[in-house]
């Protein structure tokens, strides 16, 4: 393949993602578009298979009566079956509501009635069981389930199977749909941290804008290798996927499981992750490096440090230091000076702790790409050492998503890089709504042609969101340096507000306090307080590490232990106590922008993480904080009544 093939491809006169497929299986017939090395059996489909397979599944929709615009619930998780699906759905010009089969059974049936949802698409028995009996008084007239189980039902609404419907597809011809580029594409139900989930509408123009945008970010190649681990309802993993296979790449479905071992085993050219995935690789390796012999440890902390210092010196020198911008000519010289000097012990750290280092993690990796929220600065640090490219962007569901990104050749850390084509980033007073200029922190507005067309029947939603020159409000704080990259700071309804007035933003401070090792989760709190207070997973791996080198008994509680039995445990005792303490105060302190009300004065350990399935994450693992709050009220109330 020539290297510029895919990207002479022209998508600029389709008016919807559905027709991407024709070309696709002319051109790369043979190439593998899906691969499933975790279903049973395992499963690959070429371009050519895939295209066949979708053209079966929209006829088939067609033959059991589904007509342009119909809203269709597609309540499943990503799969091969999934992609067909979603494209079967939009070729026969209907509109899918995507949703987690995981998802709790209240908010999938409030989804499902909210859209005017008249058919229904589940990805197996249980999924479906879950669902009856209300589905009987919802508006649903026609149920397919993706999984090949036996459907004899005591349901009244026509249910049929997977293969049945592609029997059908394959049995008729297509009728051709008119698509228009402003026609709704999809509904998706944000998850949120607070409330019932809005349905935000998105249309051929949002998805399209973003495959034609996104070439200016990153340009895979035919049959290059990619690790889908986001879910496709969620619009980073859906929009990443859309953009990557209309490159023509091959794509390889895994799962938290498995993705460590499928970095390695598959040896992929991308990923698309959230920061979170992030941090586990990295805790991964510092797993590892802690099991090495005292002389390796100290050997790989000597040169990590070397080289942490070796790229801010060189960050300073061309003045892309995210905390010095604006370095004098003598700071540049100086930093020049350290850069070349250290530079050796780089290289030498590279070939001796590095390499090995990416192997473990995935040998081709090109570019990592991150988003669906912040990186903490030390996993920036990390990736940018050990030689691994991440690629940070920013956007929302209401952006579909993207809306800014960092690029190989312009990736200043600590930023969410530059605006993609067509996207203006205003910056606006909180109270005022006044315009700021360069490096003051706002609110972040954002207008372009991914911005959606608003909520599902909530106009009172959309206005708010939506002012009338288009500019929608993310509710995100940050601001624009000086030449165009956005630095996110915080959420506006995530701030934290002292006695004393200051205003504090709980996200920098958490994912500098996440640096330490014995930090597993950690939540601030202290709304109306007089400091700040958390809310902390220990990890406990790194903590009996800890308490075996100084000679500490240490036993952990149960996780069903009552408070009292904690506040009594080895994990409550002096000495760990003054560890966290110890481990706060120091990470807070070397915090760039650090403020002495940043300071962790109280906390207690909780010893369930936090995760979608306890409900106190979304399922795109952002902490749900009113929730968290709510439940541990009287463990928050507490901690500052001492």
């Amino acid at each position: 393949m020539s290297e510029t093939k895919t990207n002479n491809l022209d998508y600029s006169q389709i008016d919807s993602i559905s027709q991407i497929w024709p070309d696709l299986a002319k051109e790369y017939k043979d190439i593998v578009a899906l691969h499933d090395p975790h279903s049973k059996p395992e499963e690959k489909l070429t371009y050519s298979q895939l295209y066949e397979k979708i053209k079966q599944f929209a006829t088939g929709l067609q033959v059991l009566g589904i007509e342009p615009q119909a809203k269709i619930a597609l309540i499943a998780d990503d799969s091969p079956r999934w992609a067909i699906a979603d494209q079967g759905i939009m070729t026969a010009g209907a509109v899918d509501i995507v949703r987690s089969s995981g998802a709790e059974r209240q908010e999938l049936l409030y989804i499902i009635e909210h859209s005017d949802s008249s058919a229904l698409v589940v990805e197996d028995r249980k999924t479906l069981d879950k669902l009856k009996p209300e589905l009987n008084d919802l508006s649903v007239t026609l149920i397919i389930v993706l999984s090949d189980e036996d459907l004899d039902l005591d349901t009244v609404v026509k249910t049929i199977n997977f293969a049945e419907v592609l029997r059908l597809g394959a049995e008729n011809t297509l009728k051709q749909v008119k698509h228009n580029q402003e026609d709704i594409a999809t509904l998706l139900y944000t998850s949120g941290t607070t409330g019932r989930p809005k349905g935000v509408m998105l249309s051929n123009a949002n998805l399209l804008h973003q495959i034609r945008a996104l070439p200016a970010v990153i340009n895979p190649q035919p049959g290059e290798g990619v690790l889908t681990i986001l879910p496709t309802w969620h619009i980073l993993g859906r929009t990443g996927q859309y953009y990557l296979l209309s490159q023509a790449c091959s794509q390889i479905y895994t799962s938290i499981r498995y993705f460590k071992s499928d970095l390695k085993k598959y040896q992929p050219n991308y990923m698309i992750g959230v920061p979170r995935l992030l941090e586990s690789i990295y805790e991964g390796v510092q797993r590892q490096l802690r099991s090495q012999p005292e002389t390796k440890q100290k050997l790989a902390k000597f040169f990590l440090d070397i080289s942490e210092n070796y790229i801010i010196a060189k960050r300073t020198a061309r003045g892309n230091n995210l905390d010095n911008l604006k370095p004098s000519p003598r700071e540049r010289l100086t930093a020049g000076l350290t850069a070349a000097i250290l530079a050796p012990l780089h290289i030498l750290g590279d070939r001796l702790v590095y390499q090995k280092i990416r192997s473990e993690i995935g040998p081709k990796l090109k570019q990592l790409i991150c988003g669906g929220g912040s990186l903490s600065r030390h996993l920036d640090n990390f990736y940018e050492i050990i030689g691994i490219t991440i690629l940070v962007g920013y956007g929302l569901t209401e952006t579909s998503p993207v809306t800014n990104a960092r690029r190989p050749k312009h990736n200043i850390r600590g930023t969410s890089g530059e605006p993609i084509p067509e996207t203006e980033i205003k910056i606006v007073d909180l109270n005022t709504r006044q315009k700021l200029p360069n490096t003051q922190a706002g609110i972040v507005l954002i207008r372009g042609p991914q911005v959606m067309r608003g909520y599902y029947k909530n106009p009172q939603a959309t206005e708010k969101a939506i002012d009338k020159e288009g500019w929608f409000d993310s509710g995100d704080i940050g601001l624009v340096i000086d030449n165009g990259d956005l630095v996110l700071t915080g959420r506006a309804k995530d701030t934290i507000v002292l006695t004393n007035g200051e205003n504090i933003e709980p996200q920098p401070i958490e994912d500098a306090c996440a640096r330490s090792p014995y930090i597993d989760q950690i939540m601030l709190v202290g709304q109306d307080r007089r400091s700040l207070g958390a809310l902390i997973v220990p990890n406990t791996e790194a903590l009996a590490v800890w308490a075996k080198e100084q000679k500490i008994s240490f036993t952990l509680p149960s996780p069903d232990a009552s408070r009292e039995e904690i506040k009594n445990s080895d994990l409550c005792c002096q000495a760990v106590v003054n560890l966290f303490r110890q481990e706060l105060k120091r990470e807070v302190r070397n915090r760039p922008g650090y403020r002495s009300d940043d300071i962790v004065g109280q906390f207690e350990f909780i010893l369930t993480p936090f995760s979608p399935e306890n409900g106190l994450m979304t399922q795109t693992l952002k902490i749900k904080r009113p929730i968290v709050t709510e439940r541990y009220r009287e463990i928050v109330d507490g901690m500052f009544e001492k």
